[in-house]
C-alpha cells in the first residue's frame, strides 16, 4: 500500500498528490546549474520563485554530488547552506538539505530545516545521531561507492532487487535508531552508480519501491540518461524528457519529484490530475 503522508518536523505532508521538490544548488560546480545561485540573495530569490511556481519543498545543496565531484570542506558547505536555510525557513518554506555531513545536518535542523536528504544514507559516523529525535523527514538513497568513483563501472545482477535490498537495510538502521517510519523516504538514486539501462529499469520498476509503504523520491531531472536517450547534450535543455520521466514515475507510484524545472513539472501534474478526476 503506498504511503499516504510524509511526516517532517511536525508537518504532515499529504501524498494524495505528488510533492514537487525544487532543486537549489548553492554550489559552483553542480552538473546543471553550478554557479548560478552561490550568492545567497540570488538563491533565496530563486527558491521563492520555485515556490510560486508550485514547489512544495526546496532542497538546498552545498556540495555537488555529480559524477567525479570532489568533497567539500564542512566549513565551506556550512557557509553556503546555512544562510539560505535560515532565510527560507523564516518564510515558512519546507526546507530540505542535501548533505551527508552530520555537522551540517545538525546546524541546518537548528536553523529550521525540515528534511535531511542524504545520498550516503546516514552511513557517516554521527549522521544517525544528528537526525534521531528531531522529527525531521529523512531521505535514504542507494549509491555504490561515492560521487568520485560511482560511475566508473557500475554492475548489478538485478539492479531493482539490489537497490530494494539496500534501502530495506538502511531503513531498518534508521528504525533501530528511533527514527519514526512515517519520517522515512526512499530514493533509488537515479544516476548514482547506474548506467542508462539501470536507470530505466528502475524507472520501469518504480511500483516495486512504492509497495514498501514509504514515500518514493525520484530525481531524474536533466540527468545524463535523459540526454542520452533524447540526444540532447545541454542539461538545461532536457526539460521535456525530464518531465516525461517524472510523470511516468508518478504513474508507477512515485510521490516526491526532485526537479529543476518546477513550473513545467507542476503544469504536467495539473494535466495528469485533470485526467484522473475526469476518469473518476
Amino acid at each position: 500500500m503506498p504511503a499516504r503522508f510524509w511526516q517532517v518536523r511536525g508537518r504532515r505532508l499529504s501524498l494524495a498528490e505528488p510533492l514537487v521538490m525544487g532543486i537549489l544548488n548553492v554550489t559552483p560546480d553542480s552538473f546543471s546549474d553550478g554557479g548560478r545561485f552561490v550568492d545567497a540573495d540570488k538563491a533565496v530569490k530563486h527558491a521563492i520563485a520555485m515556490v510560486k511556481d508550485g514547489a512544495d519543498i526546496i532542497d538546498v545543496g552545498g556540495e555537488s554530488t555529480r559524477p567525479g565531484a570532489a568533497p567539500v570542506p564542512e566549513d565551506v558547505e556550512l557557509a553556503r547552506v546555512i544562510p539560505v536555510v535560515k532565510r527560507l525557513a523564516r518564510r515558512g518554506i519546507v526546507v530540505s538539505v542535501d548533505t551527508s555531513s552530520p555537522r551540517v545536518m545538525r546546524e541546518a535542523l537548528d536553523c529550521g530545516a525540515a528534511i535531511i536528504n542524504d545520498v550516503r544514507s546516514f552511513t557517516r559516523p554521527g549522521a544517525l545521531r544528528a537526525v534521531a529525535g528531531t522529527g525531521a523527514g529523512v531521505v535514504i538513497m542507494h549509491m555504490q561507492g561515492d560521487p568520485r568513483t560511482m560511475q566508473n563501472d557500475p554492475r548489478y545482477d538485478d539492479v531493482t532487487a539490489e537497490v530494494l535490498a539496500f534501502l530495506a537495510v538502511q531503513d531498518a538502521r534508521l528504525l533501530s535508531a528511533g527514527i519514526p517510519e512515517e519520517c522515512i523516504c526512499w530514493d533509488p538514486g537515479f544516476g548514482f552508480a547506474k548506467n542508462v539501462e539501470h536507470n530505466f529499469k528502475l524507472l520501469a520498476d518504480t511500483e516495486k519501491l512504492a509497495s514498501y509503504e514509504r514515500p518514493v523520491l525520484v530525481g531524474l531531472s536533466r540527468k545524463s540518461s535523459i540526454g542520452i536517450v533524447t540526444g540532447i547534450k545541454k542539461p538545461e535543455e532536457r526539460v521535456h524528457g525530464s518531465v516525461a520521466a517524472h510523470l511516468l514515475a508518478v504513474l508507477k507510484g512515485a510521490s516526491v519529484l526532485r526537479v529543476h524545472d518546477v513550473r513545467a513539472m507542476r503544469s504536467a501534474l495539473d494535466v495528469l490530475k485533470a485526467m484522473r478526476q475526469a476518469k473518476g
